[in-house]
C-alpha cells in the first residue's frame, strides 16, 4: 500500500493530556467458531497523530506544519516538553468525523469545526482502556461489512492489520530508558510496510530531519516499519488486498537504506515488501467483477460482505500460512472471488505461485518473495496483530496504484499497469476535499474465527443508503 502515514511514537516522556477526558467510540467484536458467534463490545482509538500536541496548558508544541522552536529548542526537548490531548465524543465526531453506528463505525472524509479542517482519520481497536486487540489469523477467518457507496475515486476506505505493539510501545520505550506515559489510549505507536517518516516523535526525540527545517510537513529521519495485511483498500470503482511481508519481527525503527526510501530510490533496498503482492480483480483481468452497479458480480452501491481466510499447511494454527483467499457476501448470496485471466497467471487467491507468477507477468520487481512471502506474513499474524481502519487520499500518487493507471508514465495496454476505470486527475488531494467532503465510509460487523464460521447466506443487509449522493451529486455523473 502506497501511504502517507502518520503517528506519534515516543520513547522518552510522552505524555497524554490534562484537558480532555479522552473517549474511545464503541464497536463490537464478533469471535465464532462451529458453534456460533459471541458478540463482545470493544471500542476504538484515534491514531496519535491527530492529536492537539501542547505543553501541558494551551500552547501548541506543532503549528502549521513545523515544530514550536521555545518549546523545541532540540529533539529531547521537545518530547519532554509535550503532551498528547484526549479527544471527547463530541471531538470525535464534530472534529474528526468518527460515529458509532449500529454494530460498527463510520468515517467521514472532511469535518471542519472552529480551529480548521480534518481530512481523514485512522483508528484501532482496543481490547480494555489502554491496550490494542491483538488478533491472531492463521488457520483463521477475518469478516466485516462495508458500505462503500460515498467514496469516489481517489479515494481509500481501507482496513487492515500491522504488526503493532499492545501497549502502543510503552515497554519497548521502557527498554530503551524513557517512558511513554500516553500509549495505546492515546493511540500511540503506528508502523506498517511502508515504514512512514512523518512520525512526529520516535525514540525520545523530534522525529525531524534537519532540525526545524521548513518541510511543511518535516521530513522524519526514522521510519516505523513492521509487516503489514491489507483486508480490504478500497473506494467505490476498485478495490485490493495485499500482504506485505517484512524481514523482521515486530515494529522496528528503520534508519537510510534500510527504510526502502522511494526518494533516495531505495525502495527495494528497506525491511520491508512496500509493493506486496496485490489482489486487484481489474488489474487481473476481470473488469467486471467489482463497481458500481448490478452489471458487476460485487456491487458496491450496496452494503457487502467481505471474508478473508488465512489457509495454513494441514489446515493447523502451527502450519506455514500457504494461502489467502477471498468471498463475498452480498443480497443473501456467497460470491467466489474473480478468475484470473492474464496471461502466465492462474487461480483465484493469494498464493505464493500466484505472487511470482504476477510479478513475472506485469515486470515487476519479487520483493515479496524476497521478504518471505506467505511464510513470514503468517509468521506475523500468528504472533499478534492491531486491527486498522481508515479513510485517506493520497498526497504520494493519487491513489492510481488503486483504481487508474499506475506508474501514469506507462502505457496503459502494459500488463498490470491499469488497475482500475478512474481517471489520472481524479486522485488529487486538493480536488478531492473540495469536490467530495462528504465522502464517508462505514465498517460493521467485524468478526474472527475458525474457517467457515463467521458467514452465511443471510450475512448481509439491506443497503440503507443507495441511490442518493450526499451533495446531491451522482458519481458516475461526475467521473469518478
Amino acid at each position: 500500500m502506497l501511504r502517507v502515514a502518520s503517528v506519534v511514537v515516543c520513547a522518552w516522556a510522552q505524555q497524554g493530556g490534562v484537558h480532555v477526558e479522552e473517549y474511545h467510540p464503541k464497536m463490537p467484536l464478533w469471535n465464532c467458531d462451529s458453534s456460533g458467534c459471541s458478540k463482545k463490545m470493544k471500542s476504538v482509538v484515534l491514531d496519535a497523530n491527530w492529536r492537539w500536541l501542547h505543553n501541558g496548558e494551551y500552547t501548541n508544541c506543532y503549528k502549521d506544519g513545523d515544530f514550536d522552536t521555545t518549546l523545541c529548542p532540540d529533539p529531547v526537548a521537545c518530547a519532554e516538553n509535550c503532551h498528547l490531548e484526549g479527544n471527547s465524543e463530541k471531538q470525535y465526531k464534530s472534529t474528526y468525523g468518527i460515529k458509532e453506528i449500529d454494530d460498527g463505525i463510520q468515517l467521514n472524509f472532511v469535518t471542519k469545526d472552529k480551529y480548521g479542517s480534518n481530512f481523514g482519520s485512522r483508528i484501532y481497536m482496543l481490547d480494555g482502556p489502554d491496550k490494542y486487540e491483538m488478533f491472531k489469523l492463521k488457520n483463521r477467518e477475518f469478516t466485516m461489512s462495508a458500505d462503500m457507496f460515498f467514496m469516489p475515486c481517489g479515494l481509500n476506505g481501507a482496513v487492515y492489520f500491522v504488526e503493532m505493539d499492545a501497549d502502543g510501545g510503552q515497554a519497548r520505550a521502557a527498554a530503551a530508558g524513557g517512558s511513554n506515559q500516553a500509549g495505546a489510549k492515546f493511540g500511540t505507536g503506528y508502523c506498517d510496510a511502508q515504514c512512514p517518516h512523518d512520525m512526529k516523535f520516535m525514540e525520545g526525540k523530534a522525529n525531524v530531519l534537519g532540525w526545524n527545517a521548513s518541510h511543511n510537513p518535516p521530513v522524519g529521519k526514522w521510519g516505523a516499519c513492521c509487516a503489514e495485511m491489507d483486508i480490504w483498500e478500497a473506494n467505490s470503482k476498485a478495490t485490493a488486498y495485499t500482504p506485505h511481508p517484512c524481514s523482521l519481527t515486530g515494529p522496528y525503527t528503520c534508519e537510510g537504506i534500510e527504510c526502502g526510501d522511494n526518494s533516495k530510490e531505495q525502495r527495494y533496498d528497506g525491511v520491508c515488501d512496500k509493493d506486496g503482492c496485490d489482489f486487484n480483480s481489474y488489474r487481473l483481468g476481470d473488469e467486471e467483477y467489482y463497481g458500481r452497479g448490478k452489471s458487476f458480480a460485487v456491487n458496491s452501491r450496496k452494503k457487502m460482505t467481505i471474508v478473508t481466510q488465512f489457509i495454513t499447511e494441514g489446515n493447523r494454527d502451527d502450519g506455514d500460512l500457504i494461502d489467502i483467499r477471498r468471498f463475498y457476501v452480498q443480497d443473501g448470496k456467497v460470491i467466489p472471488n474473480s478468475n484470473i485471466s492474464i496471461a502466465g497467471v492462474t487461480g483465484d487467491s493469494v498464493t505464493d505461485k500466484v505472487c511470482k507468477d504476477m510479478k513475472t507477468a506485469f515486470g515487476d520487481i519479487d520483493d515479496f518473495t524476497h521478504h518471505g512471502g506467505l511464510k513470514a506474513m503468517g509468521e506475523a499474524l500468528d504472533r499478534g496483530v492491531v486491527l486498522v481502519m481508515s479513510l485517506w487520499d493520497d498526497a504520494e500518487a493519487n491513489m492510481l496504484w488503486l483504481d487508474s493507471n499506475y506508474p501514469p508514465n506507462k502505457d496503459p495496454s502494459t500488463p498490470g499497469v491499469n488497475r482500475g476505470t478512474c481517471l489520472t486527475t481524479t486522485g488529487k488531494p486538493a480536488y478531492l476535499r473540495e469536490k467530495y467532503p462528504t465522502a464517508r465510509v462505514k465498517y460493521s460487523k467485524i468478526k474472527v474465527g475458525t474457517l467457515g464460521s463467521t458467514f452465511g447466506q443471510t450475512d448481509d443487509d439491506e443497503d440503507e443508503d443507495d441511490g442518493i449522493w450526499a451533495d446531491n451529486r451522482r458519481l458516475e455523473e461526475i467521473h469518478v
